[in-house]
């Protein structure tokens, strides 16, 4: 169902209030006290992944991360899309020239490492990641949004797993993220088999997204309040918990019992527990 929130406009973002890196495909701003909105930003080329901007968004997921002041991130599009997915230009800049064709594999298989390290790099974020969808987000767009922690849509908007339509198989993360989003194998399989378009209704009934809204503009709205209410928590007990979900999906639950007992046996003893029940400030971690 799509979520009736107004829309209030264009949202202009502010400038960034410290110092960090500059990412020429990149955009960075701070829409709210310890947020940052990273905006994929080729909006002429449709937000198309090329080879330099694939190891920007891994870089720049691997500073916030680091960042004390950062305590939530949004991932957007500019433009009219979220992203088209890879430049298949870029399929060319990675191929490496060799005659020997295990040589030339073994090449191939340090770049495509590499690719999967950058996307894995928002999943590894210590902060919570927000991806705000809207137009259409294709192929290795599909990869990256797999791996937020949250996932909101416009009603416009469409995904699609589109690589076996250009003769690839996806492999930077859809295939092995997607199955434990959905919780369908098959539904799954007939996403990455088909190629077919998953429309916004569809994505929020099977769980891609938590919630569609009415348009870009309000989705933006949504992802900068969601993101500004996690951002007034306890960083600790954020941090923690994106870590203790993570590392939960992929093991059984008594190891995930085992791990979270270990660390709140550490985090209680802290000053925030303290602080949330006062309505103290938290320090930034």
């Amino acid at each position: 169902a799509v979520v009736s929130t107004q829309s209030t406009g264009t949202r202009t973002l502010p400038t960034l209030s410290r110092s960090i890196s500059t990412y020429p495909h990149l955009k960075i701003d701070i829409p709210s006290s310890k947020v940052y909105h990273v905006q994929l930003n080729r909006p002429e080329k449709r937000n198309a992944i090329t080879l330099e901007m694939w190891y920007e968004i891994g870089r720049a997921f691997d500073e916030l991360s680091e960042t004390p002041d950062c305590r939530a991130i949004i991932l957007s599009g500019s433009g009219k899309m979220f992203t088209a997915g890879m430049d298949l230009t870029a399929l060319m800049q990675f191929v490496p020239e060799s005659p020997d064709p295990a040589h030339k594999s073994l090449s191939l298989l340090s770049v495509l490492k590499k690719f999967q390290d950058s996307f894995t790099a928002m999943e590894k974020c210590k902060k919570p990641v927000i991806a705000a969808i809207h137009g259409a987000c294709i192929g290795g767009g599909v990869d990256l949004i797999c791996g937020a922690d949250i996932r909101l849509m416009s009603s416009e908007c469409y995904i699609q797993v589109k690589e076996v339509d250009i003769g690839i198989v996806a492999d930077v993360g859809t295939i092995q993220r997607l199955p434990k989003i959905v919780g369908n194998q098959s539904l799954v399989n007939e996403y990455c088999l088909t190629a077919r378009k998953i429309h916004s209704d569809e994505a929020a009934r099977v769980g891609i997204v938590s919630r569609v809204l009415v348009d870009q503009a309000a989705l933006m709205d949504e992802a900068v309040a969601m993101a500004a209410a996690i951002a007034a928590k306890s960083p600790v007990a954020v941090q923690g918990t994106k870590s203790n979900l993570v590392f939960s999906r992929d093991h059984s639950v008594q190891q995930g019992l085992d791990r979270v007992a270990l660390w709140n046996s550490a985090m209680l003893l802290g000053n925030d527990p303290m602080a949330a029940m006062s309505g103290g400030d938290f320090e930034d971690a």
